[in-house]
């Protein structure tokens, strides 16, 4: 995108190498990724759909498409394209990653557990993933892993809003309010969505 002044000449260009070659997954998938980041995601889904139909070997495609889904709340397409990408190309951790989250969202602990297992072994610095195990570990009570696993996180990225979300949860089921609150302002500092319910219980512990 170096060569472009802004985003709508890049997607201008790849519009015309479309025309020219319609059968471009690749160029499919890159017009795809514009579009997500105007937030055009009807668009961008259409782009990805192409691109896999096109080029169905490009696991990133699917993973793309059971991102949108994620955004609109469908668990289950989420899940079956990120497994297509598995199919497609079973040493790429990020699939495994997602399979794991959408898991642990349904409550599925041990094949959440397995799959993230597996996108760890495959890249053991996957940081969506670290996070993820992190908070399976939280939702079967084992907070001594969570910790460590947090911990090795914010070393590496400590303005990672979700770990410290992590730690704020893991304070509050010890009782320890004011460090919750502490963790849980720096999620919030950091882009993390904290939950309204978890707000009010904190704050109404300090």
């Amino acid at each position: 995108m170096e060569k472009f002044d802004n985003l709508d000449e890049y997607i201008a260009d790849l519009k015309a190498k479309l025309k020219k070659n319609p059968q471009c997954g690749n160029s499919h998938y890159n017009l795809g990724v514009a579009y997500l980041s105007r937030r055009d995601f009807m668009e961008a889904e259409r782009e990805f759909l192409d691109a896999v139909a096109h080029s169905p070997r490009l696991a990133e495609g699917y993973v793309q498409l059971g991102g949108i889904a994620l955004q609109q709340g469908d668990l289950e397409s989420c899940m079956n394209y990120n497994i297509q990408a598995t199919q497609q190309r079973p040493f790429f951790a990020v699939p495994w990653g997602n399979i794991g989250f959408v898991q642990l969202q349904l409550g599925d602990t041990d094949k959440a557990h397995k799959a993230l297992k597996k996108a760890l072994k495959l890249d053991p610095e996957f940081v969506q993933a670290q996070a993820t195990m992190s908070s399976l570990y939280i939702t079967i009570g084992d907070y001594e892993e969570a910790d460590k696993l947090l911990k090795k996180i914010l070393d590496k990225y400590p303005n990672f809003g979700p770990a410290w979300n992590n730690k704020a949860l893991i304070h509050a089921a010890r009782k320890e309010w004011a460090d919750a609150a502490t963790c849980m302002a720096k999620a919030m500092e950091n882009g993390f969505d904290v939950p309204e319910e978890f707000q009010k219980e904190v704050e109404a512990n300090n």
